[in-house]
């Protein structure tokens, strides 16, 4: 079958505990944007950030999120207390739901929920993502329980990702068993 058409499950995928992506258009294929489907699993938390060139549209397909795109009247520590100018604040954010993110708009994402989210992901130009979702995957499988803060920064530097509040994983403490 060609590579343009996958069917569900289909394309390279990369997971790690923090996130499962899995490619389904790149610029290998010849697309200007790239197209990912993205699992969030509960107590994952992208932190604020902002990108200079690239533009993103997410749409949840199943789960909620906690969104945010404006600027805010100030930049706190944590983006789920931001409000804009004009009152915007953090969203949940249902199936069905979309963010579209321009350049240079500060934006968020959280799953708070005790369910993994999935979701479409675009962003634009391509292959940018591509390589950063690449060696973020590389960066959470040499941390063992917990994911070096200095390596995500510094690699996000190199892919337009100017970061404004920390990525943050902390998923819900289970149950012990009985």
């Amino acid at each position: 079958m060609s590579d343009l058409i996958r069917l569900p499950g289909e394309g390279r995928k990369l997971v790690t505990k923090a996130q499962e992506v899995t490619f389904k258009a790149t610029g290998a294929q010849g697309s200007s944007s790239s197209i990912f489907e993205v699992v969030v699993p509960p107590g994952f938390d992208t932190g604020g950030h902002y990108h200079e060139e690239a533009e993103e549209f997410f749409y949840i397909l199943e789960g909620e999120l906690e969104l945010l795109a404006f600027e805010p009247a100030e930049r706190t520590d944590d983006w789920l207390d931001w409000e804009s100018a004009d009152g915007d604040r953090v969203v949940r954010a249902p199936a069905g739901s979309s963010m579209f993110v321009p350049p240079n708009t500060p934006h968020a994402f959280r799953n708070a929920t005790d369910r993994p989210v999935r979701m479409l992901f675009q962003s634009n130009p391509s292959p940018e993502h591509e390589a950063y979702f690449e060696e973020i995957a590389e960066i959470w499988a040499a941390g063992g329980d917990s994911v070096d803060p200095e390596a995500v920064r510094r690699m996000r530097s190199r892919y337009d990702v100017k970061q404004i509040t920390p990525m943050k994983f902390a998923p819900p403490a289970t149950a012990p068993v009985s």
